[in-house]
């Protein structure tokens, strides 16, 4: 399925002289109405929603989100006079066409629009969300589900697709860690690789071309507190080192746009950052791509301080170099009038403009504006494209703990599933699936069920996701008690995870957990599969269960998954990419911290005792590390080869270890290289990732992992604030997790 991509940032000649003839015939106010991207849709009345609600609920399904709006009565007017280049969030293939329409055939010029969407982790087949797509640490796979993504999105008429999040996400209390890779600058940056290529994929079935908009530059995911929105103070250094690299993969892949963040950096929002927009992307990388608000973005600089109005939000903006405002209304009321009182200079627009129709021209737009409005139905939910949803899904969960209850037998007997997210339909698909239904997606207990017979289930909720609400824990303890083994599905509902939903407590909410003691005492074996979009406090529970499986929110075939994994049809590969806390007073807790001066293990002995950088009522380490994650066999790491003890600068460290499968079933085993920096100009992580292999074993089989690191994957921002390789020790280590104990050391040579 995977194949060619489109590289957006390759100038083409043919292209930029169609951009400057249309530059010429432009006036200022068609050239502002490329910069603005709005609305084409309006919600109906409430009354009209509670009625197609009603009949959606007769029906056994729910409202589709689109069905919930409808076209807004002045946007035709605001095409026609050429006062918006881009609409967002439309999926309607007839409506698509009638604006495209007015676009070509009624403005003087004829420049198409650009259909702008966010469709995070699938079109109407959702996959799991994208920090369980991490977990699988495949690549490739993730590649292949982000092209079904653009086939059903573009076949819908979506030509700009408002993903991948990119943002290192270190603050599980953060919601939007949903959307992301985790923790990790080079895991990140090569999902982010692979998720623009997918999206970008040349020969999509509409013969259309999608363009990826990886987001959110930059920082957003170090909000302060873990509090969506919230500030972000951080220096230079971590600024290069951990927050900008995953976009420039996602550049190097061809991503040719990006939307800028909300969050401020040091006191200066991101969306009026020169330093940011332009002194980076601009003069140091030499990026051509368009730069597009978030929502509001551009509007929020008023209550962020640094704007008194909307009209000097426009000024800081352009002059920051966002090239297109998403839905602020600042450029539409404002920007003409600054350039006409000199106040932004016309070449920052004509340069602005010039990147949103270099993006138009490259997508093909204004030769094949329209789409089919007949394919869009054929395309989506294909069986090609639901068997890839459950073997992402397969690979993305995580099996945390196992005191050897897994995997079940099929004739293991009578199975009580309970928990309020056993038979949560919607709760599968998780956050920012705005074209989902929930209607498509097979639920924990409809896996179950298929896996072992109907007649071996019970089934009771036993309480709700959250709140004190009604309960009743007395049926599911009942069932519990009729049972040969439990499957509790607990965890977080989809919409406690995704934007605006931080969480200062991360333990199961509501009654779950006085569901779970209840359980516990009835005396049957529990697995306990975890619903979340986003690592959980649960040191108590993982004490009271035989084994504990981090589903996520797996997407539309999340239940089959489970089920598949429980009973052994699969065997568990996924590997965490964020490490999940003991307690909230950790965070940020993740693998790549640093020494400091006392370290924990050997601080300084005052006044008769050791003063180390330590907690006295926890351990330092999370519950369960980075890159953890269980099979149903085992795996030995031996013969560590380095095969370069000297490495030049300009050369590559090549190592290599043998993994061999132990155990007595066939399991995937994700091979993980780390090293260390001895001695830097500045302190250096204690641990980081520089390579990763997935490896399919047989029992007893064994295989030799080698890898070949080029030494420009050493640099790091040094006192002097450049990038560059740094002469010295290195200590290196690989298995199968970041807390890997095969040891090795080479040095780098200048």
């Amino acid at each position: 399925m995977t194949g060619d991509a489109v590289n957006y940032n390759r100038l083409d000649p043919a292209v930029e002289a169609r951009v400057d003839e249309l530059l010429a015939r432009m006036t200022l106010a068609e050239k502002v109405g490329q910069l603005v991207q709005g609305a084409p849709l309006e919600p109906r009345p409430r009354e009209e929603i509670e009625r197609l609600q009603r009949e959606a609920q007769e029906a056994g399904s729910s409202l589709p989100f689109e069905a919930i709006f409808q076209p807004r009565a002045a946007l035709d007017g605001e095409i026609r006079s050429g006062a918006i280049g881009s609409v967002l969030n439309l999926a309607d293939p007839k409506l698509v066409n009638r604006l495209q329409r007015i676009a070509v055939e009624e403005t003087r010029l004829g420049i198409p629009l650009i259909i702008g969407s966010d469709v995070i982790h699938g079109f109407r087949t959702v996959f799991p969300i994208p920090l369980a797509e991490s977990c699988t640490w495949n690549p490739e796979l993730l590649e292949r589900a982000s092209r079904v993504a653009a086939e059903e999105a573009s076949a819908h008429g979506i030509d700009w697709i408002f993903a991948p999040m990119v943002d290192v996400a270190r603050d599980p209390r953060w919601g939007r860690i949903a959307e992301g890779a985790g923790e990790d600058v080079f895991l990140g940056a090569e999902m982010a690789r692979a998720r623009v290529r997918g999206f970008q994929a040349a020969g999509l079935e509409s013969g259309r071309r999608v363009a990826a908009c990886p987001k959110h530059y930059v920082a957003y995911g170090a909000a302060e507190a873990g509090r969506d929105y919230n500030t972000v103070d951080i220096s230079e250094r971590t600024l290069r080192e951990v927050y900008l690299p995953p976009f420039q993969a996602a550049f190097e892949a061809g991503a040719g746009s990006v939307m800028s963040s909300f969050n401020e950096i040091g006191g200066v929002p991101v969306s009026a950052s020169s330093h940011a927009l332009r002194a980076i992307l601009r003069d140091e990388w030499g990026w051509p791509g368009v730069v597009l608000s978030d929502y509001n973005a551009v509007g929020e600089l008023v209550p962020h301080g640094v704007a008194a109005d909307l009209s000097e939000a426009a000024r800081l903006a352009a002059l920051a170099g966002v090239d297109m405002d998403m839905m602020s209304g600042a450029y539409a009321a404002h920007l003409a009038g600054l350039v006409d009182s000199g106040a932004v200079p016309p070449g920052l627009v004509d340069e602005a403009v010039r990147r949103v129709l270099r993006l138009k021209l490259a997508l093909g737009l204004f030769e094949h504006p329209y789409v089919d409005e007949a394919l869009g139905e054929r395309v989506v939910l294909r069986e090609e494209h639901r068997a890839l949803a459950l073997e992402v899904a397969r690979q993305s969960m995580v099996l945390l703990a196992n005191d050897g209850l897994l995997p079940l037998t099929p004739s293991a007997g009578r199975v009580a599933v309970v928990g309020p997210l056993a038979d949560a339909r919607r709760d599968m698909l998780g956050t920012w699936t705005l074209f989902g239904r929930e209607g498509d997606a097979e639920t924990v207990l409809d896996g179950i069920r298929a896996a072992v017979g109907e007649g071996s289930v019970t089934h009771a909720p036993g309480c709700p996701v959250r709140g004190e609400g009604p309960a009743d824990i007395e049926a599911a303890v009942a069932a519990a008690r009729a049972a040969d083994v439990v499957v509790a599905v607990l965890g977080e509902s989809a919409d406690m995870s995704g934007e605006a939903r931080s969480r200062a407590h991360l333990g199961l909410p509501g009654r779950q957990q006085e569901l779970l003691d209840a359980l516990v005492a009835a005396g049957k074996p529990i697995v306990c599969v975890l619903m979340t979009g986003r690592p959980l406090v649960v040191p108590r529970l993982i004490e009271q269960v035989g084994a504990l499986l981090v589903a996520w929110h797996g997407g539309i075939r999340a239940g089959r998954a489970v089920a598949d994994l429980l009973f052994g049809a699969a065997s568990p590969s996924g590997k965490l990419t964020a490490g999940w806390p003991r307690t909230e007073g950790q965070i940020p807790v993740y693998y790549g911290q640093k020494s400091t001066g006392r370290p924990a293990q050997s601080g300084v002995n005052q006044f008769g005792e050791p003063f180390t950088s330590r907690y006295i009522d926890t351990p330092n380490e999370p519950l369960f590390p980075f890159g953890h994650g269980l099979s149903y066999t085992t795996f030995a790491y031996r013969d560590l080869a380095v095969e370069t003890p000297v490495v030049a600068a300009g050369g590559a460290l090549a190592v290599s270890a043998v993994v061999e499968n132990t155990g007595a079933r066939a399991g995937d085993e994700v091979v993980q290289l780390y090293v260390r920096d001895v001695v830097g100009s500045v302190t250096r992580p204690l641990r980081e990732l520089k390579g990763f292999r997935r490896v399919a074993l047989q029992p007893g089989e064994a295989q030799t992992v080698r890898f070949e690191v080029p030494a420009s994957e050493l640099a790091f921002v040094g006192a002097d604030l450049r990038r560059s390789v740094e002469a010295g020790a290195f200590q290196l280590w690989i298995g199968g997790s970041s807390v890997a104990e095969l040891q090795g050391t080479f040095e780098v040579h200048q």
